[in-house]
């Protein structure tokens, strides 16, 4: 089956092979809240350890699908599982290397098999892989695959996004989430074969592919890329290389065709998706007289892939999809869900979302103080959802801070820059890890580094240096204005002159919106669109201890402020793009559309009709 055509369950949709298993399920677990575990050797056999319990992988122990649900503080916890041989090493699988891949291990990660340390890393929602292939004991009918996971709640130096410090969740923070809280799986791959793979799209010529080798090349190899819209061969290219990283250029004759081309776009009323076959054979071979015979000849590797032809940018005040103009209707997706937190169910879960999202009549989601499940950027590849990229933020501003949050951000760029639904990138969200931006100068060349860090790795998308306020270097001026007034929102963003004092002024918010007067020139010069990035926040009859910013008594009050709200952004001739707080209610936070059991507060095409402004509006694809 092809990459884009896949089920959803793989765990790394734009790099897939054949062969692979899961290792999710009932684990062997256990606390070391003395951080013994390392000094007694927890990881050395069967018999030692603290392991007194079991715990369902992927779900943090803190969440009631894992089994457990302790939501205590547990700096320390390890997990231990026996592999059957033949789950690594399958019967008929090439002769090569067995890699187990994690989603995500927060915070900092070891992994032993059989004794032997095959693993470590930092960063709690960057994938990792531990190659066991030396480790593999002959002739062992089981293998012991050992974890451990250290998440000091109390360092504030550590990204985490919404997971709370404090011991209960308390105003917009969550329960944390510790350990794995994404599928772990494995797969036999060949000595030589395609560690990374990444695409440039450019919706006028053609695709760039970036092929990473994941060992030295010891002699020529020929890198083979073929492009296809179902059965139609778009593009077929092939080079020789004797380095690991390949970079190869596609021009695709149907873009030529101006009135051609729009049909193989990919937007979110029409998803196009173009299927990429990638492999890599000896070069003294020719080449197999079909790219699907990934076992002629000389073949090393081939893996399935997709993409997406697209462009992202910003001009003339308006955010550009394809060089058109896209009015981003956009909603905030916490992605904590009651009975998994940071994890979720698996992909039927992730597909409900994106569609229900689209049903709502959004075009676009914010994930929010989180990277999501790269499954989730599958289905809204697939479906046609704009995605903003967004990361989990340190609280406290400091060198090992700084090293932390630049490590994973790149590593999350790196991971979901060939998604064609991701389309902007957010490092830091309303100065959270840089509270004194406005007068450190420290903070303020970080986050504007990290926007320019950002726009080195991928220059094809908006950024955002501060999402909400105090911007230093964004693309897009996004505000956020959680005001329940709609007469103040149309009064502030009805005209320039509205604009004007708000953008001199101290923000709705109180903090200014810019720190750097080359902003306030991109704004001023028509350049950066600007965006109402969080809004509304409304509960439906709130009660004490719950978080909200505006309560309303009734289903029709509801409705009403909430028509109300969306209309006054919607009419403004300033705004080109908003984002709705939020999409579900998340623990004690009841702003969303949906309850917290996924059941919308209103119908949803009453929702549809108030987000799009059109009655009976069609096409969850609009």
């Amino acid at each position: 089956m092809r990459a884009s055509e896949q089920d959803g369950s793989y765990p790394r949709p734009m790099l897939c092979r054949d062969r692979w298993s899961s290792l999710d399920g009932t684990w062997e677990f256990g606390y070391d809240d003395a951080d013994a575990g390392e000094r007694e050797g927890w990881f050395c056999d069967r018999e030692s350890g603290g392991f007194d319990r079991e715990i369902v992988v992927p779900y943090p122990p803190e969440a009631p699908d894992s089994g457990i649900g302790d939501t205590g503080p547990h700096p320390v916890v390890w997990y231990r599982l026996l592999v059957p041989h033949g789950t690594l090493v399958p019967a008929g699988a090439p002769e090569g290397r067995t890699l187990i891949h994690f989603g995500a291990v927060d915070h900092r990660a070891r992994v032993w098999l059989d004794g032997h340390l095959v693993a470590e890393h930092v960063g709690g929602q960057t994938p990792f892989t531990a190659d066991v292939t030396n480790a593999l004991r002959p002739g062992a009918g089981e293998h012991l695959l050992v974890v451990r996971a250290e998440d000091d709640p109390a360092d504030l130096c550590v990204p985490r996004g919404k997971q709370d410090w404090q011991e209960r969740p308390h105003a917009v923070w969550y329960e944390r989430t510790t350990g794995i809280w994404q599928t772990v799986w494995t797969e036999t791959v060949p000595e030589q074969h395609i560690g990374d793979l990444a695409w440039t799209t450019d919706p006028t010529h053609g695709v760039v592919a970036e092929v990473t080798l994941a060992r030295p090349v010891s002699r020529p190899l020929a890198v083979d890329v073929v492009l296809r819209l179902g059965d139609r061969v778009l593009a077929e290219a092939s080079t020789v290389t004797t380095g690991r990283r390949v970079r190869i250029d596609l021009a695709i004759p149907a873009l030529r065709n101006g009135i051609d081309r729009e049909q193989l776009w990919w937007r979110p009323e029409s998803p196009t998706l173009v299927d990429a076959r990638v492999s890599v054979r000896d070069a003294a071979t020719p080449a197999p007289a079909s790219p699907d015979d990934i076992r002629a000849a000389g073949v090393v590797d081939a893996v399935d892939s997709y993409l997406g032809l697209r462009s992202a940018a910003v001009g003339d005040g308006v955010f550009l999809l394809n060089d058109r103009p896209c009015y981003v209707r956009s909603v905030l997706n916490q992605g904590y869900r009651p009975r998994t937190l940071l994890a979720s169910s698996g992909t039927d879960e992730l597909r409900r979302e994106v569609e229900t999202i689209k049903a709502m009549g959004f075009n676009a989601v914010r994930v929010h103080q989180k990277a999501e499940d790269p499954r989730f950027l599958y289905w809204a590849d697939r479906l046609g959802l704009l995605v903003w990229g967004e990361t989990g933020a340190a609280y406290e501003f400091g060198t090992e801070a700084v090293e932390l949050l630049t490590r994973e951000w790149l590593d999350l760029v790196r991971r979901d820059r060939s998604h064609p639904s991701v389309v902007t990138w957010v490092p830091v969200n309303e100065s959270w890890g840089t509270s004194d931006i406005a007068h450190d100068a420290a903070q303020r060349h970080y986050v504007t580094a990290l926007a320019g860090l950002t726009r080195a790795l991928d220059p094809t998308r908006p950024v955002m240096s501060n999402e909400g306020w105090e911007h230093t270097d964004s693309d897009i001026l996004g505000v956020h204005d959680y005001c329940s007034d709609p007469a103040v929102l149309r009064a502030r963003y009805g005209d320039a002159a509205g604009f004007g004092a708000v953008l001199n002024g101290p923000g709705p918010q109180g903090r200014v919106l810019t720190l750097d007067e080359r902003q306030d020139e991109r704004f001023a010069a028509g350049d950066a669109p600007l965006m109402i990035t969080e809004f509304g926040g409304l509960s439906l009859k709130g009660d004490d201890g719950e978080f909200f910013y505006t309560q309303t008594s009734s289903d029709t009050q509801y409705a009403a402020l909430l028509g109300e709200l969306f209309g006054a952004l919607r009419t403004s001739p300033l705004v080109a793009g908003f984002c709705y707080t939020q999409f579900m209610d998340t623990a004690q936070e009841t702003n969303g559309l949906l309850f917290c059991d996924g059941t919308p507060k209103l119908p949803l095409e009453t929702i549809r009709t108030i987000v799009t402004g059109v009655k009976d509006a069609d096409a969850p694809g609009a």
